[in-house]
């Protein structure tokens, strides 16, 4: 018999020049990029988050806290390479990564791809079971404005009781 759990991943940066644009850790050519204290990567951190909600062991923030000098311009790869550990340690297998980007600009679509490469060489579940979809907000809002961009995530895990 199979038991299942799933997690929701909400996270959003503010856009600035001078950072770099890193989603699900592809480095993407844009004149602002996203503040944050690791390297800002809002599609990673909702996974993780996502993750973590399924795990039951709490967010982001609890487990890397921002106060933590050690963190500062993190690969958030990287994290999500350590929250894997502990799920891996739990004994539950991921079956399922869905994610929304939200952002006006830049288009995503040709990034998509890579992003799921990426997420896969860490969850190892293979990339039909990764889904990145990319959305605006036509303009409403703050990221309508180019002042930020946001990432939804679900994570779907399971084990064999």
């Amino acid at each position: 018999m199979f038991e299942y759990k799933s997690g929701i991943g909400i996270d959003a940066h503010q856009l600035e020049s001078g950072s770099q644009l890193i989603l699900g850790g592809v480095l993407i050519p844009h004149e602002l990029g996203l503040l944050g204290h690791s390297d800002g990567d809002v599609l990673i951190h909702s996974i993780i988050d996502a993750l973590l909600g399924s795990l039951t062991l709490g967010d982001i923030g609890s487990i890397f806290p921002s106060e933590d000098a050690s963190l500062r311009g993190i690969s958030s790869m990287e994290l999500l390479k350590r929250v894997d550990k502990l799920r891996k340690e739990s004994n539950w297998q991921v079956s399922h990564v869905d994610a929304t980007i939200i952002a006006q600009k830049p288009a995503l679509s040709p990034y998509i791809m890579d992003m799921r490469k990426n997420i896969d060489s860490v969850l190892s579940i293979g990339l039909s079971s990764i889904n990145i979809k990319a959305t605006t907000t036509d303009y409403l809002g703050f990221i309508g404005q180019e002042q930020g961009i946001a990432a939804m995530a679900v994570v779907t895990i399971n084990r064999t009781q």
